[in-house]
C-alpha cells in the first residue's frame, strides 16, 4: 500500500522538511499532498479527516489505517518498516549520540526557531540576533564538532553517512543560510554538503515555484 505524506508549504515548514526527507530516506514510494499552511481555507482544511488525527499538524504521514504525525515518529516509524540502520549509525556509541541530538533539535532551539523562521526564498544579511539564539547557535555547532570529528571520517554527514540526525538538523543548516550566518570551516562544509543533497536540491526548487506566502513569516524579513 502506498504510503501518503502530507505536508506544508516548502518554502516556509521546517518539520514538513523533515517529515519528506525521512519518507525519502526509507526507499518507499510514498504519495505526496502538500497543504497550504494558514490560507482562507485552512481551518476548514486541517479539521478534514487526513489531518484531523494531528489537529492540522505536518507532516502527517498514512499508511494504510495507520498515521503518524510529528517528524521523529515518522523516523522511527519508519525505521521499523525498512530497518534501523537506514536511519541510525550501526555502532552504539555512535547510534546514541546520534539519537541524542536528534532529540535535543525536536525538542530545543526554541529562540532559534522563533527568531529565524524557515524561510528558503530569502537571503537577508547583518541580523542582529538575541543572546538566546546565538546561544542555540553555540551549541548546535558544538553538537556538529563532537559528531563530525568522532564519527563522521568516512562522509561529508554528521556521522559520515546521510541519517536520521542530517534529517533532523537539515532545516537549521537553511536557517544558516538564509539569515548568514558565519560558520566555522568544519561547520560550513558541513552546511555544503547538506544543501548539495539531491533531495535538498529538489525541494529548494519545489519551494521557488510555490505561490503562496505567510506573512507573518515575510513580516520577519522587514
Amino acid at each position: 500500500m502506498t504510503l501518503k505524506l502530507i505536508i506544508g508549504n516548502k518554502a516556509y515548514s521546517s518539520w514538513s522538511l523533515r517529515g519528506w526527507l525521512a519518507a525519502k530516506q526509507s526507499g518507499l514510494h510514498f504519495e505526496e499532498v502538500l497543504v497550504p499552511l494558514f490560507d482562507q481555507d485552512w481551518e476548514q482544511r486541517k479539521r478534514q479527516p487526513d489531518l484531523a488525527p494531528s489537529a492540522g499538524k505536518v507532516p502527517t504521514l498514512w499508511d494504510g489505517e495507520a498515521v503518524i504525525w510529528d517528524s521523529l515518529a515518522i523516523i522511527d516509524y519508519l525505521a521499523d518498516k525498512v530497518g534501523r540502520d537506514r536511519y541510525w549509525p550501526k555502532e552504539d556509541v555512535a547510534r546514541g549520540l546520534a539519537r541524542s541530538m536528534a532529540a535535543e533539535m525536536h525538542a530545543g532551539y526554541l529562540s532559534l526557531r522563533r527568531e529565524c523562521p524557515m524561510n528558503t526564498r530569502r537571503t537577508v544579511a547583518n541580523v542582529t540576533l538575541s543572546e538566546e539564539t546565538q546561544a542555540d547557535a553555540v551549541r548546535i555547532l558544538h553538537n556538529w564538532a563532537e559528531a563530525r570529528s568522532r564519527f563522521g571520517q568516512y562522509g561529508p554527514y554528521l556521522f559520515g553517512t546521510f541519517s536520521a540526525a542530517d534529517i533532523m538538523f537539515a532545516p537549521v543548516v537553511t536557517r544558516f543560510v538564509t539569515y548568514g550566518f558565519t560558520l566555522p570551516g568544519f561547520a560550513q562544509a558541513y552546511a555544503d554538503a547538506i544543501m548539495a543533497h539531491p533531495w535538498m536540491e529538489q525541494w529548494y526548487a519545489a519551494a521557488a515555484e510555490e505561490p503562496w506566502t505567510i506573512e507573518r513569516i515575510e513580516s520577519a524579513f522587514t
